[in-house]
């Protein structure tokens, strides 16, 4: 024998039949003091810093490629 049961309610109403608590508004306050962080972080930095911090490698190896290059074409780049 098979029973199906289906509910029909909100989360909040989910949430509030099982006592869990309503945690929303602690989300939003952390999620309002991460982003000013980021943005006074991010007002803080030069924009030539904020591409070495989030390319490093990716930068640095462009770098040698263009110094590859350069070598193998006789010319130089400074």
């Amino acid at each position: 024998m098979k029973i199906t049961v289906d509910v029909d309610c909100t989360p909040e109403e989910a949430r509030t039949f099982l006592g869990l608590p309503d945690v929303k508004p602690i989300q939003d306050q952390i999620m309002k003091e991460m982003q000013e962080k980021m943005a006074a972080a991010t007002r803080a930095m030069s924009p030539e810093e904020a591409m070495k911090m989030w390319l490093p490698a990716g930068m640095q190896g462009f770098e040698q490629m263009q110094k590859l290059f350069s070598q193998m074409t006789g010319t130089r780049r400074e």
